[in-house]
């Protein structure tokens, strides 16, 4: 079950224990205790429920309005963002949303291209997934030999170096590290010179976006499963606000505080 709706449903809990007991019991209990304290007192369930009830409600707030953290858990944004990365994700980048719904309430803005969008797997919206939009509503999008495309204008590219990497499987991969340009944004992704190209040609229709994985030949991205639509999206990626090397079994603490670009 969704943290949110487990969250949601405890909220509710402890909220009708507390009113329960407020307007049924807590008016007999005194009169029958008497002015005997240990008598009078809340039973434990009730002082459960009001202890917990403002932390569940400020905690359910929070994660549904303002912001909500997500732990990385494949390499498919390498190097943007790595596995064991924890990011912090802006939930009113692109307007207000209703909790557990996902209804936009308020407009505030849109996706741009080279915004880090995390959503619901459009397959299984029970599944979040983490990748760079690349294009936008009415843009006509196209990959091909490893390069992007968009409204046929080439997005501009630049060798950086040549890396040994690990993949998710634990096998070793010779890859390229390039900055692409996307429209002002410049931002690294990783070529598998190796892997057979993912092409694709298409016009994104509205309200659906095209996204795309850092780690270009190492992504389950629009490529194979087609575009996102504006309901299914959960915000903005922001920030990494912890970072765990599983291999190493420490904490990467220069990711600490990275603004993600």
């Amino acid at each position: 079950m969704d943290f949110s709706v487990i969250l949601a449903i405890g909220t509710i809990v402890c909220a009708v224990v507390w009113a329960l007991d407020t307007i049924l019991f807590k008016k007999k209990r005194l009169a029958n205790a008497n002015g005997d304290v240990t008598l009078s007192g809340d039973p434990k369930i009730v002082e459960y429920a009001k202890s917990f009830f403002p932390i569940l409600l400020v905690v359910f707030l929070l994660r549904s309005f303002l912001a909500e953290p997500f732990r990385i858990p494949s390499g498919s944004m390498k190097p943007t963002l790595l596995t064991g990365d924890f990011i912090l994700v802006n939930k009113f980048s692109y307007g207000f949303r209703m909790p557990l719904l996902g209804k936009k309430i308020i407009e505030k803005g849109t996706p741009k291209r080279g915004d880090v969008l995390v959503f619901r797997y459009p397959k299984d919206t029970s599944v979040d997934f983490i990748k760079r939009v690349v294009a936008i509503p009415g843009d006509k999008v196209t990959y091909k030999n490893k390069k992007l495309y968009i409204n046929d204008e080439m997005m501009a590219q630049s060798f950086q170096e040549q890396i040994i990497d690990m993949n998710d499987y634990g096998m070793v991969q010779s890859l390229k590290r390039i900055t692409e340009q996307l429209d002002t944004k410049a931002h690294s992704i990783y070529i598998d010179d190796m892997r057979p190209d993912t092409n694709v040609e298409v016009i994104v229709p509205e309200g659906h976006y095209f996204v795309m994985g850092d780690n270009r030949d190492n992504s389950d991205d629009s490529r194979k499963w087609g575009f996102v639509p504006d309901e299914l999206i959960i915000g903005k990626a922001i920030y990494v606000w912890m970072s765990w090397d599983t291999s190493a079994k420490d904490v990467r603490w220069k990711r600490i505080g990275t603004a993600i670009n």
